[in-house]
């Protein structure tokens, strides 16, 4: 039987394109190690949204503030963000396979002690080691997809896109779900279910054997430990890094903040508003945020320019984030915007994810690892000072401040236009590494 290929346009060290040619199979038959690491991808993904809809409860049932919760995010996100910048050269000395696997257990253990915890302060410890876990995994996650699928690196993409928006989706879902049990159940459902994808991965994920040699070669051509701190003396990129800082603080404003407003709301109005409610809104969030990102940005971007769409989706995001402090007292208001929120934010992850891989010469993986580290620190700020400006301000100023700050991200990207005219002019027609740095760097920071 003849096997259908297509030629396919790499990118060479100085950025030609060079033809390989790679075997046209179904999506669907994939080696189950890849199936086994997809899962894995999705309930690492669910995990960020997994906590929204319970945050009100482990308020009620541990006596803590809004904002002790809410510091359950910025240790989170502080943590993968530090240990971003170092992630990829720690898979490149210990291999791809080795960094999956300390990654998932670290996530096991450390979403299992959260849902034993006894304190919030414990809580938000344990999801410091948990976003520890989450930087190693999702820096090599598709990397691993890419070793062991068939059928081409396209054929990887597309399912390591699906785990995305299909975690991204459910999260909060489940999360909504297992809360109304106990608060607990969304840790210890995490750890189950990635204990079960360790399990497989171990038993499973087989790369071809290197020689010493080749081990070697692998470890000299891995990023310096500094790497991504000097990727920021690049000025395309650190002008979209800025951007990335202040935009994520507007995302996480919404993310972590609105399940508070929400739940005041359904309350003033007589509504029995619990974690299943919640958890039902933050899907429809995290529903309109996968679409838009894998399906409708890539359309947006091709038909009318990166930067027009930034512009665009950064202005209406802003609005949104006004609205939501207007609107603050009406239920049906807050969670139409969070919905429609998830819309802008998908378009604007994948096209400022684009826009880095486009602005410099540097290698990719360095580029995306330094921007996911950079944009993860700036979104870990957000929850941090969202609870105690609404106890000092009112309910509507968090939504406020994440307004201001995604005025600033529109601000950085006209000021620092001087650097950034050249994105979007010379697109490489879909190539393999583009597609592979830009499918990494949209999932790891749609995993913040």
């Amino acid at each position: 039987m003849t096997t259908n290929t297509y030629t396919q346009p790499t990118h060479t060290h100085k950025g030609t394109l060079t033809n390989t040619t790679e075997p046209r199979t179904s999506l669907f038959r994939q080696p189950t190690a890849v199936w086994a690491i997809a899962f894995a991808c999705a309930i690492s993904f669910m995990g960020i949204g997994l906590v929204d809809p319970i945050l009100p409860k482990i308020s009620e049932a541990l006596n803590a503030s809004q904002s002790e919760t809410m510091l359950l995010f910025t240790s989170y996100l502080f943590v993968t963000g530090i240990a971003m910048f170092f992630t990829s050269w720690v898979s490149g000395r210990i291999g791809v396979k080795w960094a999956l696997i300390a990654g998932l257990t670290l996530i096991v253990v450390f979403a299992g002690l959260a849902g034993l915890a006894g304190s919030v302060d414990a809580i938000i410890g344990f999801r410091a080691g948990w976003g520890l876990g989450n930087a190693l995994f999702l820096s090599t996650a598709l990397a691993a997809i890419v070793g062991a699928a068939s059928g081409g690196s396209r054929q990887a993409i597309v399912l390591y896109e699906a785990a995305l928006g299909v975690g991204m989706a459910v999260g909060p879902l489940v999360g909504g779900a297992l809360g109304e049990i106990s608060w607990r159940g969304p840790f210890f459902g995490t750890a189950i279910l990635m204990a079960i994808a360790l399990i497989a991965i171990l038993v499973l994920l087989r790369f071809p054997k290197q020689s010493a040699a080749e081990r070697s070669a692998a470890r000299a051509a891995a990023p310096s430990v500094t790497a991504s701190f000097r990727a920021l003396g690049n000025p395309a990129l650190l002008s979209l890094s800025l951007v990335a800082v202040c935009y994520n603080f507007g995302f996480f404003t919404l993310l972590a903040y609105s399940p508070y407003p929400v739940e005041a709301a359904a309350q003033a109005a007589g509504l029995d508003f619990g974690a299943h409610e919640l958890g039902l809104v933050f899907f429809g969030w995290g529903l309109a945020l996968a679409v838009t990102s894998v399906v409708v940005a890539p359309m947006l971007t091709r038909r009318l320019g990166l930067r027009p769409v930034l512009f665009v989706a950064l202005s209406l995001f802003a609005v949104c984030l006004v609205l939501l402090g207007v609107c603050v007292a009406s239920l049906a208001a807050l969670v139409s915007l969070v919905i429609v929120s998830g819309l802008l934010l998908g378009v604007m992850n994948t096209a400022l994810t684009e826009a880095v891989m486009e602005a410099t010469d540097l290698p990719r993986s360095v580029a995306s690892s330094t921007y996911s580290s950079v944009r993860f620190i700036g979104g870990a700020v957000a929850p941090a000072i969202a609870g105690p400006v609404a106890a000092a301000l009112g309910a509507p100023a968090p939504y406020w401040i994440g307004a201001a700050a995604v005025v600033m991200a529109i601000l950085v990207l006209a000021l620092m236009g001087k650097h950034l005219a050249h994105i979007g002019e010379e697109r490489d027609g879909g190539s393999v590494p583009s597609e592979i740095a830009e499918a990494q760097a949209v999932g790891v920071g749609d995993a913040s």
